[in-house]
């Protein structure tokens, strides 16, 4: 059978997400997961990893079930190993199990499959010029997530809930803060469940485009 390399900016496996992928990839693919932070305390992450200034943030979940904040820059070189690593065991196709932004990174032969390139020009072509909302997981991203969407004519209005906090209460007031503005709602980040799918979508009446979802469909195609 195809193997399918996902690697999560947090630590693997992703219990929480992956068997969304696996759902979609039965009988296609098997899943050999990989993390950025896979070996590493919390402690250290927060030493070693955190943004600075101005920094282009980022969170994702470790094995624990805790969450953490990261700088992408401190992270990426990490995450370029990662990706050399599973191309060395032979992997032809590699998923980035995270909806942020990251140029620059390379394969010798294997294809990267990055949801940045993919979801924006997505979710354009089905929301076309109906009102467009989305929730992400840390309040800055509603400032850097802004430059993703714009090159489609995409001008989303933003609100936050975490998917690492467990809290249901943050995604019915972000649901609710957008449910009058918008006609169709993203949840911006591969660790959003379907439980934060359907609170989202009970509470707003509203679409809900699951970011990890719509990639485990479309990667299911190519595999």
């Amino acid at each position: 059978m195809e193997r399918l390399g996902m690697i999560t900016i947090g630590q693997a496996p992703r219990m929480d997400v992956a068997p969304i992928l696996e759902k979609y990839l039965h009988g296609r693919a098997e899943l050999l997961q990989a993390g950025v932070l896979d070996g590493m305390t919390k402690e250290f992450i927060e030493q070693n990893l955190f943004p600075e200034e101005n920094d282009y943030v980022l969170t994702s979940r470790l094995t624990t079930g805790e969450s953490v904040i990261m700088s992408r820059e401190k992270i990426k070189p990490i995450l370029q190993q990662k990706i050399n690593d599973l191309e060395n065991k032979g992997i032809k196709s590699i998923l980035l199990l995270c909806t942020g932004v990251f140029p620059g990174l390379t394969t010798e032969s294997a294809y990267l499959i990055e949801p940045d390139h993919i979801i924006p020009p997505t979710v354009k072509a089905l929301v076309g010029h109906r009102r467009f909302g989305v929730i992400v997981p840390l309040p800055e991203q509603k400032t850097n997530l802004k430059p993703k969407y714009s090159p489609y004519e995409l001008n989303p209005s933003f609100a936050v809930a975490s998917p690492y906090e467990g809290d249901k209460e943050s995604f019915v007031h972000a649901a609710n803060e957008l449910k009058d503005n918008v006609d169709v709602i993203l949840l911006d980040c591969m660790g959003y469940t379907e439980q934060a799918r359907d609170i989202v979508a009970n509470t707003t009446g509203l679409p809900v485009i699951l970011s990890n979802a719509i990639m485990a469909k479309l990667v299911a195609e190519l595999v």
